[in-house]
């Protein structure tokens, strides 16, 4: 057996869809390990694996889409549409959106105790958890966290999508990380109920349930305050600040009465939380809330994203003595990922001898 590579993967049902005209002898051929989707009651399109024998019937398919795209005569047309489109619509609607990637990052800090170098952070972010966003994906995301070996877990909001529904399936799912410094997690602007800088409600003690519901699991929310991470007797700090959005965020009083001289990790789901921060210390902070924009696409950018959003679209940026990193996320409103690839971030202090 072969498994297709990306963005040639294409969806079983797709492919019949497109090319049963064209190629009846061929489509056949292509038959789906354990079953094409079209025999399985209320089956769901899914990736496929072809038999090696299948593999030149499918070149030959790629093979003519690429010769129809370069003709200019108006009757191949819509071939030509399909042969630059097509793939790359497929693989943006049923590959990107569940293909995790895993990034590291080194991240110096100054001040860092010696017993902290090497430490290790593992940030997960933006789960929208809902009918669209499964708990297979999510359990996925969890299996994948830990096998990074974090010594500490974060988690920078937005757990589900809207309304209560998926609460306690999202918190049972994340309930299965463990590190040996604990899992930590501020809420977001979804688990506020909150779809805009206005800061409007539609479900005014939503973000209370979720806040108990991953308490429930054993991870501690983190509203407007600050902790110490111990090692071998030594400290830094987290803090964990309110979502920008929700009319709540304090980071004065979540990084009041700090050892000025004492490193400091801020979680915060909004990015623009930063510019919120002022004199106050923040080594570095760790926000969500953009999915890298969803679509980047060449020349253009991160298409959902305005001028705001696109200062801090995703990765890691340096602000004066802060460092912040953006994650893409793991979950999803709208299953259409191009150039972004949902994330677990792996960030590794280090001591900084500048």
């Amino acid at each position: 057996m072969f498994e297709t590579t990306a963005p040639e993967i294409l969806e079983a049902s797709v492919l019949t869809e497109a090319f049963r005209l064209r190629f009846p002898s061929l489509l056949p051929g292509l038959i789906l390990e354990r079953g094409h989707p079209s025999s399985r009651k209320n089956a769901q399109p899914r990736q496929f694996r072809m038999r090696r024998g299948n593999r030149m019937d499918f070149q030959k398919v790629l093979a003519w889409l690429r010769h129809e795209a370069i003709q200019n005569a108006g009757p191949r047309r819509l071939a030509r549409w399909i042969g630059r489109n097509w793939a790359h619509v497929t693989y943006a609607v049923h590959v990107e959106p569940t293909w995790l990637e895993v990034n590291h990052l080194d991240i110096p800090v100054a001040d860092l105790p010696e017993a902290h170098d090497g430490y290790r952070i593992v940030q997960l972010s933006d789960f929208h958890a809902g009918k669209h966003v499964t708990k297979k994906y999510l359990d996925e995301a969890v299996d994948l966290a830990h096998l990074q070996k974090p010594d500490v877990l974060v988690l920078t909001g937005d757990f589900i999508h809207k309304g209560q529904q998926h609460v306690k399936e999202v918190a049972h799912c994340l309930g299965r990380l463990t590190a040996p410094h604990g899992v930590y997690a501020v809420l977001g602007n979804h688990d506020y109920s909150v779809r805009n800088a206005l800061g409007y409600r539609r479900h005014k003690y939503l973000h209370q349930q979720i806040a108990d519901a991953l308490t429930e699991q054993g991870i501690r929310v983190l509203h407007n305050e600050s902790l110490p991470l111990e090692r071998a007797g030594e400290h830094i700090f987290l803090s964990g600040v309110a979502d920008l959005w929700s009319r709540v965020c304090d980071p004065d009083k979540a990084l009041a009465g700090l050892c000025p001289q004492t490193p400091r990790i801020v979680l915060a789901h909004n990015p623009c939380t930063i510019e919120r921060l002022g004199s106050l210390r923040c080594d570095l902070m760790l926000s969500g809330h953009t999915h890298g924009g969803q679509v980047r696409l060449p020349g253009i950018g991160p298409v959902a994203l305005g001028p705001k959003g696109r200062r801090y679209a995703a990765g890691l940026y340096r602000l004066g003595n802060s460092h912040l990193y953006v994650n893409k996320g793991v979950g999803f409103g709208l299953r259409l990922r191009y150039g972004v690839r949902p994330e677990v971030a792996v960030l590794t202090l280090r001591k900084h001898h500048g």
